[in-house]
């Protein structure tokens, strides 16, 4: 255009301006500027916005600033735009401090305006501001709930999340994809499976088609939160899948343990001619992990890098460990170790560690707890994993030397807790938890599951409790894990016959995995459990995973 002599004017400039800004171009943004200068547009209200605007996207944001302090007050006075281009510039860098002021002085302000702002302090993890800012906003729209939404999710508070989302609806505002994504995702992290089936029926009877985003995140949340059934029928209705779909889909079959279903999606993904990428892998491998299928698992790795030229990341070594681990070819995870082409990190010794103690081998289980203790001498699963090891082989010396070390060195381990959903509330414990309202009934239906268990052939696997202490104070102390609070608290909140479906933020230990097992055939009823690493489903005394963990 230039070489033909064709003048640019305000309308053709705005476009050139944001194409250099999406390539991220520091040094053609300034020949730009200085061509708009030449042209005598440089104050013209669109341009200048764009200008500003520019110069926020390619992390310039002082010479941002600079221009709008140079800006006539009729550009100021005109134009709400340039002053919500700088607000959320100055919230992308972290300058809350500048945003509220550049937010305060403005002659007008739009929805827009506040929702910058609110956005602002929402990424910050200010949520109490961004919360009072929202109360304040004079008109909602739906980007302003879905970022309250959104942020409350993301930053862990996934109740207040919901709670959100309903209140939304009732104010009449119609959600968008990201304000349900972002309900569905708090749903999939807390195991809120009646308020994610809540949101699937407002979907459907709104009018909401199942596209590539709504319809990934459902198929997570019901794979997450224990209903592995209606995730794959969401999946099959789901239109335009992508990468991520197939992806969610596998990764759902691989933790509730369902290696063939894994494997048939994965093999119709590659049909659909949609090639795997490196998550992929790590959901098949996981797969071949929970159901034992070493040698196939192993052939999914060599074929990641000969058939794909995928080179493994860290969890990909990470998975061969713990699928070597627990197969109880500890030799063989300790030599794959050695002989990787990256250097070892934490979580890797830390999977040779768990298979250690599963399989009782003290000699390799000291010589990883060496290389965790170098690695990271303040993470506390090192000690209390090594411990457990000790305690197993009635090693009690060592447990309290462990213990002390442990204690001087100001390591604390992570409380257990857990999560059960009755009524579309979701309840929390955590382990040795007597602050529940209905404490003491809990406690007395504990009680209860457990004589009954013991008449069965129970036997509270003691070893798990890390000090030497009596048998009876030992007992006590399994008694109090999360994740048996809140089973206790499900058989008296809910419908006899009804499945009881519990989330766990840690491994679940092995005597809590026995006593689902006796509960689940008492009672009569399937227990789901999702722990750190994958589901179990309690049925007639078994459970799905085959004493495979």
């Amino acid at each position: 255009m230039l070489r033909l002599s064709i003048r640019p004017d305000r309308l053709t400039l705005p476009f050139v301006i944001k194409s250099v800004a999406a390539l991220v171009d520091v040094g053609l943004g300034r020949c730009l500027h200085g061509g708009v200068m030449k042209l005598g547009l440089e104050f013209d209200s669109f341009v200048r916005v764009s200008l500003v605007d520019m110069y926020v996207k390619i992390g310039e944001l002082g010479f941002g600033l600079q221009l709008f302090d140079e800006s006539p007050q009729r550009n100021k006075a005109e134009s709400i735009l340039l002053w919500n281009v700088l607000i959320n510039g100055c919230c992308k860098v972290g300058d809350l401090s500048k945003a509220a002021s550049l937010f305060e002085a403005m002659p007008e302000r739009n929805a827009g305006s506040w929702n910058s702002l609110i956005n602002g302090f929402v990424r910050n993890g200010d949520l109490d501001r961004a919360r009072e800012l929202f109360v304040q906003m004079p008109e909602k729209n739906v980007v302003s709930w879905t970022t309250m939404i959104n942020g409350f999710s993301q930053n862990g508070d996934h109740e207040k999340a919901l709670s959100m989302f309903w209140s939304m609806l009732e104010e009449g505002v119609r959600p968008n994809d990201l304000s349900v994504v972002s309900a569905l995702l708090a749903c999939t992290k807390i195991g809120a499976l009646q308020v994610g089936e809540r949101i699937h029926n407002y979907l459907s009877s709104s009018g909401f088609q199942l596209n590539r985003g709504i319809g990934t995140a459902l198929v997570d949340m019901y794979a997450k939160c224990g209903n592995i059934k209606s995730a794959s029928r969401v999946f099959v209705e789901t239109k335009g899948k992508d990468l991520l779909t197939w992806s969610v889909m596998i990764w759902g079959w691989a933790i509730h343990g369902c290696f063939d279903q894994a494997l048939q999606c994965f093999v119709k993904m590659k049909s659909a001619g949609i090639n795997p990428d490196e998550v992929i892998f790590l959901a098949i491998l996981t797969a071949c992990s929970h159901s034992g299928n070493v040698d196939q698992g192993l052939n999914f790795f060599e074929s990641m890098r000969l058939d794909y030229s995928i080179e493994p990341t860290m969890k990909h070594y990470t998975l061969i460990v713990d699928l070597l681990g627990r197969a109880g070819r500890l030799d063989e995870a300790l030599s794959f170790i050695q002989s990787m082409p990256i250097n070892p990190d934490f979580v890797i010794w830390g999977a040779l560690f768990c298979a250690c103690r599963a399989h009782k081998n003290i000699e390799m289980a000291e010589l990883t707890a060496e290389k965790l203790l170098q690695l990271e001498p303040k993470h506390p699963g090192s000690y209390v994993f090594l411990s457990n090891v000790y305690a197993a082989v009635g090693r009690w010396e060592d447990v309290e030397r462990v213990r002390i070390l442990m204690k001087n060195r100001g390591v604390e381990k992570d409380p257990g807790w857990s999560y059960i959903e009755v009524e579309g509330q979701v309840h929390s414990f955590v382990a040795g938890d007597h602050a529940h309202v209905h404490a003491e009934e809990i406690s007395l239906k504990l009680e209860e599951i457990t004589a009954n268990a013991k008449q069965e052939g129970y036997m509270p696997e003691t070893a798990w409790v890390l000090h030497n202490i009596e048998e009876e104070e030992k007992e006590d102390a399994l008694g109090s894990h999360s994740e048996k609070l809140a089973l206790a608290f499900g058989l008296i909140s809910t419908a006899p016959g009804s499945t009881i479906r519990i989330v766990k933020n840690l491994r679940v230990c092995g005597d809590c995995h026995s006593m689902m097992k006796y509960a689940s055939k008492l009672s009569r009823r399937e227990i789901v459990l999702r722990d750190i690493k994958r589901f179990h489903h309690f049925k007639d005394g078994t459970c799905s995973c085959g004493d495979y963990w």
